[in-house]
């Protein structure tokens, strides 16, 4: 996987995703959080989202909206931004119709591997993954760079012949994240507390950390299409609906544990959001907690058995945990993210020219 870096300038950079507000989601605090950070540095972002387009619920996912712009529209409006870059973050209809005029028009571009596409969609739809895959090569092999948050990530997409693989890690608001007094009762609740925060959905694998036999409580943070149904199924776990800002920082702080049960994530940003927190980390050795927390065993712990991962967080060290988080920042993420831009545009137009 290449490094790539480069001096921020004023060009113009448009930025499409299909993940926009009000998703509450990986795919779009990223995004918010880098679009801070390329502010501050100066650089002129466009954004082309579905705000202000027709669109119609995901199919099994109605929280997620589909765009349906004509490409005479769309084109209008990429062509309106002038951009001297392209990001394509998503794969959905607005990232399918980007992609397209940028192949019509000869302007290279970027894309970034998000969401494990094929994992979601065959989870929900009698779809084979080897055509989904395939899509995905389709899709992102027609960019110059295709950024991936982690090394473990990038091999494997590597081995699926997934190329021009650009490394992309994330950050944490290191000032709203922090460790606070525990209080001997959290949420009314005996300790020790064992908590996830996410979306409430199949692909999160949250039945995986709500069966465990574990002492003290559950916490569940989040919103999502299968909240109502959990519920009903583990009525001894608190779920507290969604929580932002402060009020989620606060609670993040309380955890003796954070537990991160998905299998699937690319990364998982609300890992270093508990980090960040003074919490220890519980997770499977998968793509994401394994990157995060490889070699740093006093912040947490990745196992198979997620119990045995559980129990041996709760000995971890919650400042070590800290320590861990602080290592990351968005501010260097961004400026990773501007060099693999710059550096996918400047391939493209090489490899165009002979």
């Amino acid at each position: 996987m290449e490094e790539a870096t480069a001096t921020i300038t004023s060009e113009r950079l448009l930025i499409v995703t299909d993940a926009w507000h009000p998703q509450v989601n990986g795919v779009v605090r990223s995004i918010e959080n880098t679009n801070r950070e390329l502010a501050r540095m100066g650089v002129d972002v466009t954004m082309l989202t579905p705000e202000g387009l027709h669109s119609i619920p995901c199919p099994t996912y109605p929280e997620i909206r589909l765009s349906i712009a004509s490409y005479r529209r769309i084109a209008k409006k990429i062509a309106e931004a002038k951009p001297s870059y392209v990001h394509i973050a998503t794969e959905g209809p607005l990232g399918l119709t980007a992609r397209r005029w940028c192949q019509k028009n000869g302007m290279p571009f970027s894309t970034t591997y998000h969401t494990r596409f094929p994992e979601y969609v065959s989870a929900r739809l009698p779809i084979p993954k080897s055509w989904l895959y395939a899509f995905v090569r389709w899709f992102h092999n027609a960019g110059y760079g295709c950024m991936v948050a982690t090394p473990s990530l990038a091999n494997e997409l590597k081995a699926k012949g997934i190329r021009n693989l650009l490394p992309w890690t994330r950050g944490i608001d290191q000032e709203l994240f922090h460790p606070r007094p525990l209080e001997d009762r959290p949420f009314d609740l005996p300790r020790p507390i064992f908590m996830t925060v996410g979306r409430v959905a199949l692909e999160k694998n949250l039945p995986a950390f709500l069966n465990l036999d574990l002492p003290g409580s559950k916490v569940v943070i989040g919103d999502g299409p299968a909240l109502a149904e959990l519920k009903k199924l583990y009525p001894d776990v608190l779920f507290t609906g969604a929580k932002y800002g402060e009020e989620l920082a606060k609670s993040y702080a309380q955890a003796n544990v954070f537990v991160f049960p998905s299998r699937t994530d690319t990364f998982g940003n609300t890992i270093l959001e508990a980090l960040a927190s003074g919490v220890p980390v519980a997770a499977y050795p998968v793509t994401g907690p394994a990157d995060i927390l490889g070699g740093h065993e006093k912040s947490g712990a990745v196992h198979h058995d997620l119990t045995q991962a559980c129990l041996m967080a709760l000995s971890c060290d919650r400042d070590e945990a800290r320590a861990l988080a602080m290592t990351y920042s968005w501010e260097a993420a961004t400026k990773q993210f501007i060099g693999n831009v710059r550096v996918a545009n400047y391939r493209g137009r090489m490899i165009r020219r002979t």
